[in-house]
């Protein structure tokens, strides 16, 4: 009888470990917010391809550096929260909310840099009256915004944890994809708006 038990253990481990993490309401606001964004970069593509002078002349005005710092803040960010997720799993909520402390700091510090960078540039004479920089402040201000919604559901994390009775790994889970979300989609705008000539 001992050999059947192990047997259905190792099939429910299996499973467990190919479900996909989190709550499929998360997966599908993620999925809608990743569509949308799609949208927001095909009618960027379609502008940048009628006036690619005037868009490649106004790119050089963006410094890289900051927009590699930033990169580098948000993906570091991703492996706090993706250790955040482990420590939960191992049943370490303590260990798990100072991870997602340090995931939620980066996010500061990239919105400190981007406003920073705004600031820059607003003050250069780069607004909105420029193409290339209305699609720059609209995709980066987009983006903000969810870095700031992605904040507060690292919140809400944080507030499960600390709740024994509420603790569900699936919640920081749900957090954790929102979180990759956000850092997925300023990996394609840095792409779009810094790189790409």
């Amino acid at each position: 009888m001992t050999q059947p038990d192990s047997l259905t253990s190792s099939t429910v481990d299996r499973r467990a470990a190919g479900r996909l993490p989190g709550d499929v309401d998360m997966w599908v606001m993620v999925l809608g917010d990743l569509i949308i964004f799609a949208g927001y970069f095909v009618i960027f593509m379609v502008y940048r391809a009628m006036n690619p002078a005037e868009f490649l002349a106004a790119q050089q005005h963006l410094d890289i550096n900051l927009g590699v710092l930033n990169t580098v803040i948000l993906l570091t960010s991703s492996w706090f929260i993706a250790r955040s997720v482990l420590a939960a799993r191992a049943g370490h909520p303590a260990k798990a909310i100072r991870l997602v402390y340090a995931g939620g700091a980066c996010g500061v510090l990239f919105m400190v840099v981007k406003g920073y960078e705004w600031a820059a540039k607003i003050s250069a004479g780069h607004t909105n009256s420029e193409m290339f920089y209305a699609f720059y402040y609209v995709l980066t201000g987009v983006h903000l915004v969810h870095v700031l919604i992605g904040l507060i559901v690292l919140g809400v994390v944080v507030r499960e944890l600390r709740n024994p009775g509420r603790r569900r790994t699936s919640m920081v889970e749900s957090g954790a994809v929102y979180w990759h979300m956000v850092d997925l989609l300023w990996v394609v705008i840095f792409g779009l708006l810094y790189v790409m000539r």
